[in-house]
Parts: C-alpha cells; sequence; structure tokens
C-alpha cells in the first residue's frame, strides 16, 4: 500500500494523546492508520509529546520520529496542520503563534465543519483540576497509568497466543470504577459549557482516552480518544459527518466503533 496515495481521503483528521516519548505509545499502530488515511486538515488535539516521560526516562524509538517527519510531509503536500498542546506537551504553550515546518501552535480553534457548524476544539486538560490543582497527584496518577498500560501489554500478549483480539484493560477498568465514570461525566458536560460560552455547536478534545460522539443539550461532544489504549481517532468526512475510527490491528481495515456514527446536527 502506497503512503502517497491513501485509500481513504477526509475532509478533516483529528488525532490525540499520541504520548510519543513514552512506552505505551502505539506509534506503529498510528503509521499504519496514516498510512491509509489522509485529510485536507489535521489537528493534533494535545499530549502528541510525552515531555513528562521524556523527563523521568528518554524513550523515542524510529517510529516516533516517523510520526513527525510524517506530519511535516503532509504539510509539504498541502495539508493545513494544526498542534494544540495538552498538559504532556505543555513545553509547547510557549510557542502560539508559531510554525514548525509548517505546523502551526495555537491554543485552540475553532474549526468550521462542512455544513456551516462550528467546533472548539481543545486538549480539555485546563478543565482537569486534578491537573490544574493538584500536579503532584496528576503526576502520581500517571505513574499508575504506565503500570496499568504494562499490564495491558501482558494481557493482550496472552490473548494473541490464544487468537483472541486485542482488549484494553485499562477502558475496562475505567467503566468498572463509578467515580471514573462519574469524572468522565462530568469531563463531557463541563467542555459542552465551555463549548456554548464561545458560542460553538460542538466541542472536539482528547485528554481522558475515551472517545466518544454524543449529543449534551444541544452540542456535540466529541472526543478523539487516544493512541496509547484505544488506538482511535475522529474524521469529519466531506459531507461533514463525524466518525470515530478504531485501528486496534494494524493489518485490518479500520472500521467505525459501535454506536459511534454521527452525522453532525
Amino acid at each position: 500500500m502506497s503512503d502517497s496515495h491513501p485509500e481513504r481521503n477526509f475532509r478533516t483528521l483529528f488525532i490525540s494523546d499520541v504520548h510519543l516519548g513514552a512506552r505505551g505509545s502505539q506509534a506503529e499502530r498510528l503509521l499504519d492508520f496514516l498510512r491509509v488515511h489522509d485529510a485536507e486538515t489535521i489537528y493534533l488535539v494535545g499530549d502528541i509529546i510525552d515531555g513528562w516521560a521524556l523527563k523521568s526516562n528518554w524513550h523515542w524509538p524510529q517510529s516516533h520520529n516517523d510520526f513527525v517527519q510524517k506530519m511535516l510531509r503532509r504539510v509539504r503536500k498541502g495539508a493545513k496542520v494544526f498542534y494544540i498542546p495538552g498538559n504532556h506537551d505543555e513545553f509547547l504553550r510557549s510557542y502560539y503563534g508559531t510554525h514548525f515546518g509548517g505546523v502551526e501552535v495555537a491554543e485552540q480553534a475553532i474549526h468550521e465543519g462542512a455544513d456551516g457548524k462550528r467546533y472548539l476544539v481543545i486538549h480539555g486538560d485546563i478543565f482537569d483540576l486534578v491537573v490544574q490543582n493538584a500536579r503532584w497527584l496528576a503526576h502520581l496518577g500517571d505513574k499508575a497509568y504506565d503500570f496499568a498500560i504494562r499490564m495491558n501489554r501482558l494481557v493482550n500478549a496472552g490473548r494473541r497466543l490464544f487468537g483472541f483480539p486485542y482488549w484494553s484493560l485499562s477502558q475496562w477498568a475505567k467503566l468498572k470504577v463509578k467515580n471514573a465514570v462519574n469524572y468522565i461525566g462530568a469531563f463531557e458536560q463541563t467542555l459542552a459549557g465551555e463549548a456554548r460560552r464561545h458560542g460553538a455547536d460542538g466541542v472536539i478534545c482528547g485528554h481522558i482516552h475515551y472517545a466518544v460522539i454524543r449529543d449534551l443539550e444541544g452540542i456535540r461532544y466529541m472526543n478523539c480518544g487516544d493512541w496509547v489504549e484505544s488506538c482511535t481517532a475522529l474524521v469529519e468526512h466531506t459531507d461533514g459527518r463525524f466518525e470515530i475510527l478504531s485501528w486496534t490491528d494494524p493489518v485490518r481495515r479500520a472500521e467505525p466503533l459501535p454506536s459511534m456514527t454521527a452525522r453532525a446536527a
């Protein structure tokens, strides 16, 4: 399959939480996804580079460098690429308005859909009280999350031996813990409120590693997911339809996640 001739082209592609520099990053799967999918505009919705992980333990394999190079090639071929930093790549927040190889760094963006609807694009961590007001607790949670990801790799290595498909242990745990479910709901409501404050029709974000498209009191909430656990991206079709694509197996064709295909309201 030629990288210069992707099978599927979209109006817009939204990618978040790749965590380049962290051992849990599944950059290889993302590269495989990008060989098949392309878009006129690409938003990198935060935590693309994991500065926290790089500070504690430098890890930068070739696949991580390949992703950076691929984004620069997309710019050279005419794509518009915007980078909206998150908490793990907050070092880039000093460079708002700067272009790196044609990639524009922005605090947030308003994306106008094909149907004219406006969407606030933001990572979302600034509305996470744990990250903002208890950074030591956020870092502690980050270490626990890294442990969960390591366990996730072990579990899936065993599943592959027995012919079972990829499964996210940490995603399953999130949805089984009542407090985590409540946190996700509160986060979604807060981000929807911020979109409403901006006079937008919806919000596109990342941060909590939970891909979903849902309507919240007239506001379309869309989360890109991540490339550590779920390996998902949000795409906008030329007709304005948004869809979440999952790429958990690099040799299989991407398919929409169940109940996550939605036409822009």
